[in-house]
């Protein structure tokens, strides 16, 4: 896109060169270290799934008995291998067998690491190949379908019944919505599980589930081959089991998945070292599958005070990129979050707004940037919510945001009706079409208030990577520098499920990622 603020180059890669600093002081820590979660997820992509007696996740069962043993330092992938050498049985097989108590599979013939990689190869290779024809069948759909005009119109649905939220999901879509999101249960992100099968009931939104996955999927095919235009799915990946819902959501054929270790610190207290840990792996099967994450930035100004915090959105940014790169995710899959959230009131506010979002796209112009609506001060008034919702519109059309997740004139007082969410597409598509290419007739003052806006925020954002930097991140959320939140790297949920690492662990997924990535420069 053509650039208007005039925004320094030479500070733009001095950030980046802080945030690749602070990436790799990340990678550091996490490499060396496995989680339950990331355990599970392979044991996921290697076709074990299910429930037990006693409606326990398989995947979870097994992990648990090699855990409690104080054997999964050599990682879950190691005993199944050895299992299935010593069995002849398939993952599934075994994983009910320990589940029913008939199998140890701690308890078999010692073999060589390269046995045990080869006895787990056809799996591997099952597993990768599945993900890939998703990735192709979407592929196919984007070739034949096409999509709707930029930005893509994204709208949730929240029933808590998943047919519920397929038929909201069909009905959106013929509205005019382009990415329809299923917000998941409140407080999904702190089960360290996936629920199996398909669920009617949940809080404040769906479970987020393998089956759910499938049922929305196929809702969205269908209706998208009934309009001409595809239609993008999105879910959680994120919480205690980050990993494994990725891996779902690729099976699955997900579109975009929320992917943000640093949302899960402040916002829900999960421990930072196990969340970097699950992020990692997560945002590689994400990039392998073609799937485009949403970060969470947005975020920090709901609790922080909009103005004076947005320098921290934008070093999020940078560093949520670096990490994102770093974990096979191409440029074209970081959907890095950000948001209109300035007071309404403020003079002029709608012109720092604009700077911010022109900023955003210009720093980061191949990223599909996900813009967010206003919510901190929209309150009962459902005619000044609408029009600031509009006026949100307005900015995104005209700074040429990719994914623009539409307001609610009804946001303050009730999770949206189908109505609702009908006016917001209708007043999106207004916006929109009407001024589709105003952002190519104007240019901004030298000097005036958008570009000083820009340029203060960047300023700003630099100054504080350089001390992340200096003094690395997890003292940085420590000391509350995001989202005025502070989580200390021994607090929150989850550190249990860390492990070191020993010798002769392996993650055969995670490996024939990276080799994929290694050897093509892409994900696919």
């Amino acid at each position: 896109m053509e650039k208007k603020l005039n925004l320094d180059e030479e500070k733009i890669g001095r950030a980046r060169q802080a945030a690749a600093s602070i990436a790799e002081g990340i990678m550091e820590d996490i490499l060396p270290r496995t989680t339950v979660a990331v355990e599970r997820a392979i044991l996921r992509l290697l076709g074990v799934d299910g429930i037990d007696i006693a409606e326990i996740p398989l995947p979870n069962v097994v992990v648990e008995k090699v855990q409690e043993a104080g054997a999964l330092p050599c990682g879950v992938a190691h005993w199944m291998g050895r299992t299935i050498l010593a069995t002849g049985k398939d993952p599934q097989e075994i994983a009910r067998e320990v589940s029913e108590g008939n199998l140890d599979i701690l308890d078999q013939p010692l073999y060589s690491d390269e046995e045990i990689r080869r006895a787990l190869e056809p799996y591997v290779r099952q597993g990768l190949e599945w993900i890939r024809d998703q990735r192709r069948r979407r592929d196919k759909f984007l070739e034949t379908l096409g999509t709707g005009p930029r930005p893509l119109l994204y709208v949730i649905v929240a029933t808590g019944d998943i047919y519920e939220d397929a038929l909201q999901a069909k009905s959106a879509a013929e509205q005019g919505a382009d990415i329809v999101a299923v917000i998941r249960s409140t407080a999904q992100s702190l089960l360290d599980y996936v629920p199996y099968g398909a669920t009617r009931e949940g809080f404040g939104g769906t479970f987020a589930t393998q089956e759910n996955f499938r049922i929305m999927r196929q809702a969205l095919d269908e209706v998208g081959e009934e309009i001409g235009r595809y239609i993008y799915l999105v879910n959680y990946c994120s919480g205690l089991a980050m990993p494994e819902i990725a891996a779902m959501g690729a099976l699955e054929r997900l579109d975009m998945m929320l992917n943000d270790a640093m949302y899960g610190v402040l916002f829900r207290d999960i421990n930072m070292q196990r969340t970097f840990i699950d992020q990692h792996f997560s945002r590689m099967i994400n990039g392998y599958a073609g799937i485009i994450i949403n970060t969470g930035e947005d975020n920090y100004l709901t609790t922080a005070d909009p103005f004076e915090a947005a320098h921290t959105v934008l070093a999020s940014q940078f560093m949520n990129e670096q990490l994102g790169l770093r974990s096979g995710l191409v440029e074209e899959q970081l959907g890095l979050g950000h948001a209109f959230e300035l007071d309404p009131d403020r003079e002029d506010g709608w012109l720092l707004e604009l700077g911010q979002a022109q900023m955003a796209r210009e720093i980061f112009p191949r990223a599909p940037l996900k813009y967010m609506p206003p919510t901190r001060y929209m309150s009962g008034d459902i005619f000044r919510t609408h029009l600031v919702d509009g006026m949100f519109n307005l900015v995104g059309v005209i700074s040429g945001q990719e994914i623009q997740l539409l307001g609610m004139p009804s946001e303050a007082i009730h999770t949206p009706h189908i109505h609702d969410r009908a006016l917001a597409i209708d007043n999106a598509r207004y916006i929109m079409n009407n001024a589709r290419h105003l952002g190519e007739e104007i240019y901004f003052k030298p000097g005036g208030k958008i570009q000083k806006r820009a340029f203060q925020v960047l300023d700003e954002a630099l100054e504080l990577l350089e001390k992340i930097a200096e003094l690395g991140l997890p003292r940085a959320i420590d000391e509350g520098w995001f989202a005025g939140i502070s989580r200390s790297p021994q607090g929150g949920k989850g550190l249990e499920g860390v492990v070191d690492k020993e010798e002769h662990y392996f993650n055969p997924f995670l490996e024939a990622m990276a080799a994929k990535r290694e050897g093509t420069g892409h994900a696919d």
